[in-house]
């Protein structure tokens, strides 16, 4: 082997390599902790590929040697090649965070809802994990802060329940959904009887009207003509087994007449509403959340409605 060529002015071993009579390259190897970082990247990647899912391969991938068990729904154990998606599983299920959580789960389902009002920890769960529920099944219709939309879906901030607002009738609404409903007048009554009608309804609200089409439209409410007196009462307080509106307290889920400026336009909103009628559903969650989750819930649309127990 030949002797190696050194630069005369340092001594530093060269590749042999000249440029310009003087530029020399060095020879200096790599230090030794780099290459030995260097072979334990290589190795941990071998190792990394071997135990964790990695290269595709056809229509799969390499799943690796590495397993994780957890529960299903059904409360069966399941075990599988390691994956972000059963690792999520497990860690709910007996996770540090997971494990606290299913501890005020067992408290808030072992308590009264009077009990869970007055205790500041579990009112506080409540509005934690019940604004969770609440974003994945209600949110979509009523709006994330209970709102609600008007002429669609009724606001939940204001303790004026359609079905009742007392924890019982809120849990029933919320297990076997409801059918809202109201029929359309447009073949039964005429373009002035409804006139008459909707003047009546907004006279009872305090509302701006015609008072002598209100006079008219009250025995067509209460009569067998209109009818309405069936649902709505003679009071026009509404029933909750109906789910029929309290029409005295100015409180409108479907004719928001609040959002209108003029008489003709509030009048015309429930003036529309006697002709078409309503006709919406919510749907049924007592097979999508367990009881422990219902109740929850309950307790959550409580505290968002500013009352804490009925």
């Amino acid at each position: 082997m030949a002797n190696p060529v050194k630069d005369p002015l340092t001594g530093a071993e060269t590749t042999g390599h000249v440029w310009d009579e003087t530029l020399q390259e060095f020879n200096n190897p790599l230090p030794r902790w780099w290459l030995w970082t260097f072979y334990g990247t290589i190795i941990f990647a071998i190792v990394y590929w071997t135990i964790y899912p990695s290269w595709p391969i056809g229509g799969s991938y390499l799943k690796g040697l590495g397993t994780i068990t957890y529960k299903t729904d059904a409360g069966e154990e399941k075990t599988t090649h390691w994956n972000m998606r059963a690792l999520l599983a497990k860690d709910m299920q007996t996770g540090e965070q997971a494990l606290k959580q299913k501890a005020y789960l067992e408290k808030v389902s072992a308590a009264s809802y009077e009990q869970i009002a007055q205790d500041p920890d579990m009112s506080a769960f409540v509005r934690s994990y019940g604004n969770g529920i609440f974003g994945d099944k209600c949110a979509a219709c009523h709006q994330a802060g209970g709102q609600g939309v008007a002429g669609l879906f009724p606001t939940l901030v204001d303790d004026d329940w359609l079905w009742g607002g007392d924890v019982e009738q809120i849990h029933q609404t919320i297990v076997n959904g409801r059918n809202g409903y109201m029929p359309a007048y447009n073949t039964t009554l005429d373009a002035t009887q409804v006139d008459e009608v909707a003047n009546y309804v907004l006279s009872m609200s305090g509302i701006e009207h015609n008072a002598e089409a209100a006079a008219k439209g009250q025995k067509i409410f209460n009569g067998y003509a209109g009818g309405c007196y069936q649902c709505h009462t003679t009071e026009g307080k509404g029933l909750y087994s109906q789910g029929s509106a309290n029409l005295t307290d100015q409180i409108w889920t479907v004719a928001d007449t609040t959002a209108e400026e003029t008489p003709a336009e509030r009048l015309a909103l429930v003036k529309n509403v006697i002709t078409n009628g309503i006709q919406r559903q919510m749907p049924v969650f007592g097979k999508q959340l367990n009881e422990t989750e219902i109740k929850v819930l309950v307790a959550y649309l409580k505290q968002m409605s500013g009352t804490q127990q009925q």
